[in-house]
């Protein structure tokens, strides 16, 4: 096939694999991913015209009251942690909350709080029951437009499932008050797991995820617009919940057949934690967390 332009260094790019909705079966489509040869960016070209359809209704289950979420982002408080290593007050953004777990973590936190999201129900149920301005847009430079300057801003997991995240990233950048932060957290493609799984890695997750992005492209990025980098890590607790996230559902997904595809999950589990030791080694989890901070 035709080599394509990377988005990021303009270099062409071949094509490195082909995948399917392996994850939610919401499409038979067989979709292109190419790779760069010299930053290693792999992307899905075309990238499809409506991504929006590929999130069916329960991509994002909803909690029925308040304690719920709370009950909830227990696990999630990992994140506040992290965060406040480098930022205890101020003003918050989340670019891609979904129901908002985190989101209400930093408001209990003290942080005062905004978000952008492209799902309606997640936004009313941001506005109404967890108390977080929430923007609904699933353009975020354009959301970023509305929301003033900020001393953090967090994308936990949605920088890959962007179209065009350079532009996200730049308007980002200029939201963000001198000295503020910019927290994100995506799949690795340097994962001991895509080498071994390669396109049926469940972190593929085509045609969701656009972009699956090297450690080095992101640094490399932000380190241009003006940014330090503080944090770059595959080992947070976060990290360590993807990595079993990845053997479950590979297990998982070899069958279509509810009770066996449980019972190959519980499988998966067994070998993601017969696999710990080598998983946690630094660059080699499933994914990664990086904080930057603007320079003042």
């Amino acid at each position: 096939m035709t080599a394509i332009k990377c988005s990021y260094c303009q270099t062409e790019a071949p094509l490195y694999f082909q995948s399917k909705d392996y994850n939610r079966k919401v499409t038979n489509k067989i979709f292109n991913h190419y790779r760069c040869p010299k930053c290693e960016l792999i992307f899905i070209h075309p990238t499809p015209d409506d991504l929006g359809k590929y999130y069916v209704s329960s991509y994002h289950t909803i909690p029925d009251s308040l304690a719920a979420v709370e009950k909830g982002a227990k696990t999630e408080r990992f994140k506040i942690e992290i965060v406040q290593r480098f930022c205890r007050q101020g003003r918050l953004l989340e670019i891609g909350p979904s129901h908002g777990s985190f989101s209400y973590l930093a408001k209990q936190a003290g942080f005062q709080v905004e978000a952008i999201e492209m799902d309606p129900a997640c936004c009313l149920f941001l506005n109404d029951v967890v108390g977080v301005h929430a923007i609904q847009s699933n353009d975020p430079a354009q959301g970023l437009l509305q929301v003033g300057p900020c001393d953090v801003i967090a994308l936990w997991h949605v920088i890959e499932h962007l179209p065009n995240p350079w532009k996200t990233l730049e308007a980002a950048f200029k939201n963000l008050k001198p000295g503020g932060i910019l927290v994100l957290a995506a799949p690795n493609p340097d994962a001991l797991q895509f080498h071994i799984m390669g396109r049926f890695w469940p972190h593929v997750d085509a045609p969701r995820h656009v972009m699956l992005f090297p450690m080095k492209v992101l640094e490399e990025k932000m380190v241009r617009l003006g940014m330090q980098v503080e944090l770059v890590t595959t080992t947070d607790r976060g990290g360590f919940g993807w990595n079993i996230f990845g053997w479950e559902f590979f297990f998982g997904n070899l069958s279509s057949q509810y009770f066996i595809s449980r019972a190959l999950r519980f499988v998966g589990q067994l070998v993601g934690l017969f696999l710990i030791p080598l998983e946690r080694r630094e660059g080699k989890g499933s994914a990664y967390t990086m904080v930057f901070r603007k320079v003042s």
